[in-house]
């Protein structure tokens, strides 16, 4: 059996699993794999280890049934003595609930029988100290006390809270809390560090109950069934899995080691594209990249860095050439401006205060010839908060967006809850097709959150945690407005410097988003750019998706094998 351990490693590195993550680009979680293989491995260690299947077995060793008739003497002579109470007798184990097959001179026993299992005591936090002995509460060390509980280290089983069901081992001299159940053991009872992966590899829903507060009871967890080596191969059991643990945490780092290189390779020469000096610099750093294509793009976070620097290019001007007679972008930004006069002077929009000049030191890099840096108040028509009035559920109404509702640069329609066709704010707070929405209010990494609304005009509205931006679309297309905002840069030089957290969310308002500058292209270089993105996010995705299929492969291979080895 430990030669199935062995001969699959390249399965249990393979097998990595993506993680949960926010969206595309930067809004992905930095952590983008999990070692699945590595994870299974570990389980795949210990259920061989309780089935008497990882060491051989020695049929001089006295056993198991022996063990525990001593561990009933010693624990018959310890209630006697009023050193233990006396416990209800447990039931019989019957044949079926006998999961598996144990070798000769193993036995099947329930937990209650071989441990004297009793919550920890009650410490208020107010009287945890700075030094002292440790205290040990439902997943860990939380402080220092005055006082020990236990000399010896003990066995526990966390019982209250996200961890319940957890098997952990207590530093010795050690304060347990209420929130650990302990294992207490006898002078002849099983091997402490045996007991230990036993309580690892069982079923935690055998033993947790509820949902909203999950626990574990002493009453749930006496009746658990445990499989019992003799004494002497428990400590071979112990030996081998400390050593099989080892290798799991040299393969886990070395995982580690080997993604934080791959991912500092892709940063790297990804950085060179949008570096580059001029085209002759660009065009040598794309040949570069593209010959280890297949070595480079080997993750799914890769193809996330390589989405963040395809929006960088496109910003920065080197996607599309430039078309020396396209109308440069200092007449779009003159046609907004009486564009706005004129809305203005029929009472369409309120007037702004003007926005300061953008000065060299602002800006984060050279622009090509026609292009210019502008405020998005100045690329914009007019920005504003939506509606604070409360929502319902139901099918009569209007749509209110929400934050949530802003996902991968798009708005998401369905599912909203609805305000009053009648209500305050309405008409003008009605969402037009293409309006984007900038979420101004959230957690620190959603703050600076767009979408396009993609829905028809005067079917929807938005809630006053977001902000409506109106483009005048001859002269600003909203979607390069929308890639433009969704750049690790411009949330690095526009939006991060800004952040306020206030009652635990962060805050970046309109008025300081109406001073954020962005790079304005001409109008027809725009609209290609603004292709040439959707082209290549389309070609990201399909890697995303045939890198996924290969990753299901794996991490279906390890699961097969731990099925396998434990049928």
């Amino acid at each position: 059996m430990v030669n199935l351990i062995t001969e699959h490693m390249d399965i249990w590195t393979a097998a990595q699993i993506q993680k949960a993550n926010g969206g595309r680009g930067r809004w992905k979680n930095s952590n983008g794999q999990g070692p699945h293989g590595i994870k299974k491995l570990r389980e795949l260690i210990l259920e061989l280890a309780v089935r008497g299947k990882l060491v051989p077995q020695d049929p001089n060793d006295e056993p198991a049934s022996v063990l525990l008739e001593k561990i009933a003497k010693e624990k018959k002579r310890l209630i006697e003595e009023g050193k233990m109470k006396k416990q209800k007798p447990l039931p019989e184990i019957a044949e079926k609930e006998k999961k598996f097959e144990i070798p000769q001179g193993w036995e099947f026993v329930r937990l209650g029988e071989i441990a004297n299992l009793v919550y920890g005591k009650n410490l208020p936090t107010t009287k945890l100290t700075a030094t002292g002995f440790d205290v040990f509460g439902a997943n860990g060390i939380i402080g220092k006390y005055t006082s020990y509980i236990y000399k010896e280290s003990q066995v526990l089983i966390s019982c209250r809270g996200a961890y319940s069901g957890k098997a952990n081992m207590s530093p010795k001299k050690c304060y347990i809390t209420n929130n650990s159940i302990v294992c207490e053991l006898t002078k002849s009872s099983l091997n402490k560090n045996f007991l230990f992966l036993s309580l690892s590899a069982i079923d935690k829903s055998r033993i947790v109950s509820g949902s909203a507060q999950p626990q574990v009871t002493v009453a749930n967890a006496n009746p658990v069934i445990i499989s019992v080596p003799p004494i002497a191969e428990q400590r071979r059991i112990v030996a081998k899995v400390d050593e099989l643990m080892a290798l799991c945490d040299q393969l886990e780092q070395q995982q580690t080691d080997s993604n934080d290189t791959h991912r500092t390779l892709v940063e790297t020469l990804l950085a060179t594209l949008t570096n580059a000096a001029d085209q002759k610099e660009f065009a040598k750093a794309w040949q570069r990249i593209a010959n280890y294509f297949d070595t480079i793009l080997t993750t799914e976070q890769s193809i996330d860095q390589l989405e963040q620097t395809i929006l960088q290019l496109a910003v920065m001007g080197k996607l599309p050439p430039q078309d020396p007679n396209d109308e440069p972008a200092s007449v779009l930004l003159e046609k907004i401006a009486k564009e706005k006069a004129r809305l203005i002077k029929e009472g369409k929009i309120k007037k702004q205060k003007p926005l300061p000049e953008i000065d060299d030191d602002e800006k984060p890099f050279d622009l090509p010839e026609g292009w210019e840096w502008a405020r998005i108040g100045d690329a914009s028509l007019f920005t504003e908060y939506g509606m604070s009035e409360k929502t319902f559920d139901g099918i009569d109404g209007i749509p209110v967006l929400k934050m949530g509702d802003i996902q991968d640069g798009k708005v998401i329609l369905g599912g909203q809850k609805l305000v009053q066709e009648n209500v305050e704010g309405l008409p003008s707070l009605f969402l037009k097709k293409w309006d984007l929405l900038y979420n101004r209010t959230n957690s620190a990494e959603l703050v600076g959150k767009t979408g396009i609304y993609d829905g028809s005009d005067d079917a929807y509205t938005f809630a006053s945690y977001l902000v409506r931006i109106r483009c005048s679309e001859k002269c600003v297309h909203p979607k390069y407005l929308n890639l433009s905002m969704n750049t690790s840069l411009f949330r690095a030089t526009q939006i991060e410097p800004h952040l306020k957290q206030q009652c635990g969310q962060a805050n970046v308002n309109a008025t300081i988003m109406r001073n954020m500058i962005v790079p304005v292209p001409p109008i027809d270089e725009q609209h290609s750019i603004v292709a040439k993105v959707d082209e290549l996010m389309a070609l990201c995705d399909t890697l995303k998706a045939r890198l996924n299929d290969a990753t299901t492969t794996q991490v279906q291979l390890a699961d097969a094998i731990v099925e396998r080895a434990v049928a």
